[in-house]
């Protein structure tokens, strides 16, 4: 009971680091050389897993420095209030750690492109993300002069990457040499070197599996944790809508940019052609942002004479294809009851007017992505 309580002063919200505090971090050996205090990089999504991780640190006196990876696939560390998409400095400032912020960019690109372990029941490719963001990890420790690498997994909590023989295969492929630490499932998971070297206390580590939290909101109750994020991943990878428009966009583009992917998030999405592709604004907001991708190079189209979606048309379209685009922007603006629609199609600089019928949503539902 005596060390909780000094668990939370320690942790207290307002935590303050005084001198004394790092020189109580180390310690005198035999022959009155200090100690260097062990220092973990600690993989930190924002989410509960991740931090209560990096507490099961700090209560053993470890500096850690922790790393938030941001994508192009919804991990941004600021997006929504999901584990992957949590602000992570909040936390950090109320317990005391450091948050470094990595954007894997064209590396991540890469394994999504082509993962070599394959993908879950969309375009998630967890384990060759898991892989990645160890090994980035690693390479960061290396840089620091860190001791070990930290994750907050949970032995069988998420079905593809965090089932044991998974585990032991990141193990081996990312080959930091015994030095990935599991705090949260450490009992039910080999000795790893940190332990062996005494650097962490394996009999103060968790051996939680399986899906229930209700390990972990206990922890988060003793640490003082009461904010965070809801366990649902903020991988878009994971969404069915979001995956159909990256396959879709990766059949029928040779060289993906990250322009093609920041529009997968936006508006209404139609694929005309195999060789051109309509985006539409929902609403307001859609169309500011689909406004600032259109340049003389894209089609843009929408009814101006009432309130209009505002589409972009990416591709070589012919004329018929024009109109297809047209008929379904007409479908969705206020006119969608005429008989007919005037759209104003730009095309570098120039502008002209097609009268269409608004198409049949019968129609728009065989050909939205």
């Amino acid at each position: 009971m005596q060390a909780l309580k000094s668990i939370k002063g320690r942790f207290g919200k307002n935590r303050i680091i005084m001198s004394k505090d790092i020189e109580a971090s180390t310690t005198n050996s035999s022959n009155g050389a200090k100690k260097k205090r062990p220092h973990a990089i600690a993989l930190f999504s924002g989410g509960l897993d991740s931090a209560l991780a990096i507490l099961l640190l700090l209560k053993q006196d470890i500096e850690v420095t922790a790393l938030t990876f941001m994508t192009h696939f919804g991990c941004d560390a600021t997006s929504d209030r999901s584990s992957c998409g949590s602000n992570p400095y909040p936390m950090a400032d109320k317990f005391g750690f450091n948050v470094k912020l990595m954007h894997l960019g064209q590396k991540f690109v890469d394994i999504v492109v082509d993962p070599k372990h394959g993908r879950g029941a969309n375009m998630n490719v967890c384990i060759d993300c898991r892989m990645l963001m160890i090994n980035e990890g690693a390479r960061c420790m290396e840089m620091m002069n860190a001791d070990f690498l930290v994750t907050g997994e949970v032995m069988g909590q998420r079905p593809m990457s965090q089932r044991k023989p998974v585990m032991a295969l990141v193990d081996k492929e990312t080959d930091l040499g015994g030095r990935l630490v599991r705090p949260l499932s450490a009992k039910l998971l080999p000795e790893t070197l940190p332990e062996k070297l005494g650097l962490i206390d394996r009999n103060q580590l968790e051996g939680i599996s399986g899906r229930s939290r209700k390990r972990q909101m206990e922890l988060a109750k003793e640490f003082g944790l009461d904010e965070y994020p809801s366990p649902a991943s903020g991988c878009l990878l994971t969404d069915a809508n979001y995956s159909r428009r990256l396959r879709d966009l990766l059949k029928y583009t040779a060289e993906i940019n990250f322009t093609d992917l920041n529009l997968l998030r936006l508006g209404r999405q139609f694929r005309i052609a195999p060789e051109c592709k309509l985006l539409m604004g929902r609403d307001e907001n859609d169309n500011k942002a689909l406004m600032q991708y259109s340049n003389k190079e894209v089609y843009t189209l929408e009814a101006r004479e009432t309130g209009s979606p505002f589409g972009l048309m990416y591709g070589s379209p012919t004329e018929e294809h024009l109109r297809i685009a047209a008929s379904a922007v007409a479908r969705y603006c206020d006119q969608r009851d005429n008989s007919e629609v005037n759209i104003t199609v730009s095309y570098r600089g120039q502008d002209r007017v097609l009268t269409v019928s608004p198409a049949e949503e019968s129609f728009l539902k065989e050909i939205r992505l």
